[in-house]
């Protein structure tokens, strides 16, 4: 019978805003989905799963049936409730206890800084399209490499593609323009910027952790009348 190598990762993902509610606790500051949402939509990110709460039944139930890592993300603006200046302590310390139970369940954290919620703040300055935005992210990272030395492999972005995509071209994100490809190609470069000067910081640094970036591809095709 065939086994799989015993350093092999059968894990699960998620992401903070899709998982954690608790979207106004202990701090923590908006994000564009949450105006979003309860102006074009009859549903908002709470409680979502109750994460927040109940992630140690979660990470429990994780061991139980042998998910050894578990992708998730770290909220922005849980960390720098405006995307920089005052750190949320309160935010910082759930961030340090999940890490915490996920090494006591044997659950390897693959952690995100960016899954498609950056602080309200930034986001109505112009989100990626402003380039003083890159420099608050590459900020934000470098607090998080120092802070949370439990994480060894780190992601920055969540699939930037579908980001500009949605934002701009399909407009399914929030600010939900469409067709605007200037806006599209300057928010794919501007975070592409972001993740190289993360990635570079974190090299230099010294870190002996692993760092990416998550893309996502779909397979486009021309249009052909025929």
């Amino acid at each position: 019978m065939k086994k799989l190598p015993k350093d092999f990762i059968f894990g699960g993902a998620t992401a903070a805003y899709q998982a954690e509610g608790a979207t106004q606790t202990d701090g923590k500051g908006r994000v564009a989905w949450d105006t979003y949402l309860e102006e074009n939509y009859w549903y908002t990110a709470e409680p979502a799963s109750d994460f927040y709460n109940r992630y140690p039944v979660d990470l429990e139930l994780s061991e139980k049936f042998g998910v050894n890592g578990i992708r998730i993300s770290i909220a922005w603006s849980r960390i720098f409730p405006t995307g920089y200046g005052e750190v949320n302590t309160k935010g910082v310390a759930f961030y340090h206890n999940l890490f915490k139970e996920c090494l006591k369940r044997g659950v390897e954290p693959f952690v995100t800084l960016h899954h498609f919620d950056t602080p309200e703040t930034l986001h109505s300055d112009g989100d990626f399209l402003n380039r003083q935005n890159i420099e608050h992210f590459v900020n934000y990272a470098e607090f998080c490499f120092k802070e949370f030395e439990e994480v060894n492999y780190w992601t920055t972005f969540n699939e930037i593609g579908p980001i500009g995509d949605g934002q701009y071209l399909v407009g399914k994100f929030p600010p939900g323009i469409q067709y605007d490809f200037e806006k599209v190609f300057q928010s794919h470069h501007n975070m592409m910027v972001a993740h190289a000067k993360a990635v570079k910081l974190y090299k230099e640094q010294g870190y002996k952790g692993e760092i990416g970036v998550v893309h996502a591809l779909p397979t486009k095709y021309p249009f052909d009348k025929k």
